[in-house]
């Protein structure tokens, strides 16, 4: 059993604008779906993928409830869609409470396309509403190809973050992407999942081996970033680890399943 947890769509009116927008601000990427929630289907059919989560980012205040309503209507079997705030939406505790209302699976927050340092003061409220609701958190955490420095999520602030967290917490592209070694430095053992997205082909297979065997199995979380990777490139990296049957398993589905509460 599979169960990918980071992937995207979009409402099919703006589908291939919104992709080909994040196509061309990360210097020329090539999705691997059309941006639609068909197409995302498609995709996790082909990668083996039983169950999946769509995750949303609210890029402004102005966008959160539809951002949200989106969201919502995607729930069906095997499928968990987080919802987005804004940080500088005034009425973002509020919409928490409607994330939690709508039965949405969980929170996703993107510092660097929402532009806040991930150990700012001001999230302070934020992640205790996050926590006092018992959303899950998933974090976009390092570089990002559209972005330059400063990186809004390293490892370093992310650690200090977590102390402001009591939910599970996911940081994104194995703990922080391209920084792969601060997160052996700050990140691995503190209580902080890691989802495997933008792994395969970016990351060494020893760093990997490095990272499994410093936070251990049990805080993985396999991701695909779809349309942006798929489940089949990240499955070749876990193909490489020697890794045991339990440790797959909790890997590619028990883990998610912890996480969730189901």
């Amino acid at each position: 059993m599979i169960f990918d947890f980071h992937t995207h769509c979009f409402p099919d009116r703006i589908a291939a604008r919104a992709v080909g927008k994040v196509a061309f601000e990360c210097g020329g990427m090539i999705p691997a779906t059309d941006g639609t929630f068909e197409g995302l289907k498609n995709a996790m059919k082909e990668g083996g993928v039983h169950a999946f989560a769509p995750l949303s980012i609210a890029t402004s205040p102005a966008q959160m409830t539809n951002v949200n309503n989106y969201s919502a209507s995607l729930i069906a079997e095997n499928v968990y869609p987080f919802g987005s705030i804004h940080p500088d939406g005034e009425n973002a505790q509020e919409e928490l409470e409607r994330i939690k209302e709508l039965g949405l699976y969980g929170v996703k927050l993107h510092p660097e396309y929402q532009g806040f340092f991930v150990d700012d003061e001001k999230m302070k409220p934020i992640y205790k509403k996050i926590s006092e609701l018992g959303l899950p958190l998933i974090l976009h955490s390092g570089k990002n190809p559209g972005f330059s420095a400063p990186c809004h999520c390293t490892p370093e602030r992310l650690a200090k973050a977590l102390k402001w967290l009591d939910t599970p917490v996911i940081a994104a592209h194995w703990g922080a992407l391209q920084l792969e070694d601060e997160v052996l430095t700050y990140l691995c053992s503190l209580p902080v999942y890691f989802d495997t997205s933008q792994g395969s082909g970016i990351i060494p297979r020893n760093t990997a081996l490095k990272i499994i065997e410093k936070h251990g199995c049990d805080k993985l979380l396999f991701a695909s970033d779809t349309p942006w990777g798929t489940p089949e490139k990240e499955l070749r990296l876990l193909n490489t680890l020697g890794l045991s049957d339990s440790e797959r398993a909790d890997i590619l589905w028990n883990n998610a399943m912890t996480v969730l509460g189901k």
